[in-house]
């Protein structure tokens, strides 16, 4: 049996920008000054680690109430920026859908969710692909300010849906940045990389990932790696 996480943004689609333009309008009435991200790196990150930067940022501190207004405030936004066009790629990354198509008829394979959004952004993002359908559990950006600390979430949740007794080696963590790679391997588990973000093939190598795509629109080569 084999669990297969999925990120979002980078590996499943990407969203012209939307993400940050939203989360730059929830900040903008709670800290000075315009653009509220800048200097603030983000891929690869949960919105909770994004959040808690961009506040220390400007001198205030991150506490459960501020973190549940600013979440609301990014959901909300999110919700008006996904349906406009902004700027470079929106778009589902190449081969994704047939791959998705594949895994969901396998019966040795459960695929799930593993990203730094926040649910309702997860949801709110891969519904606009028509993705959401795909994946019925996951861990979000909302769990943990730490992205390694998601593939337990994540084996928690699979079991919740009746899939347990998966060894390590067998829980596959597909994603395109370094901290995708480091999270999968703190547990023992497989990173998958795959170059269609905003990392090379040979930076996504040097991170650790022994296996790595250019992108997933060779389904066959993908699934060569389930034994």
């Amino acid at each position: 049996m084999y669990i297969i996480l999925f990120d979002i943004d980078g590996t499943l689609v990407l969203t012209g920008g939307a993400g940050v333009r939203a989360m730059n309008r929830a900040c903008e009435d709670l800290v000075s000054g315009a653009e509220p991200m800048a200097g603030v790196t983000f891929a690869g990150r949960t919105d909770w680690s994004i959040l808690d930067d961009i506040l220390r940022n400007h001198g205030h501190t991150l506490d459960e109430a501020l973190l549940d207004e600013l979440r609301r405030r990014y959901v909300t936004h999110l919700q008006e920026e996904i349906h406009l066009p902004g700027r470079g790629v929106k778009d589902v990354m190449p081969g994704i859908r047939e791959l998705l198509d594949v895994l969901r008829t396998r019966q040795d394979v459960s695929i799930g969710l593993l990203t730094g959004n926040f649910v309702e952004g997860a949801r709110i993002k891969l519904e606009y692909f028509d993705l959401w359908k795909y994946f019925p559990w996951g861990a979000f950006g909302g769990d943990s300010a730490s992205r390694n600390d998601l593939v337990p979430v994540a084996l928690a949740r699979a079991r919740e849906h009746g899939i347990d007794g998966v060894s390590p080696a067998n829980v596959l963590v597909v994603g395109d940045t370094p901290n995708d790679i480091e999270c999968a391997l703190v547990v023992g588990a497989t990173p998958i990389a795959v170059a269609t973000g905003s990392y090379s093939t040979d930076q996504l190598r040097a991170a650790g990932a022994d296996i790595v795509f250019d992108d997933l629109s060779d389904a066959a080569a993908f699934l060569a790696l389930l034994r």
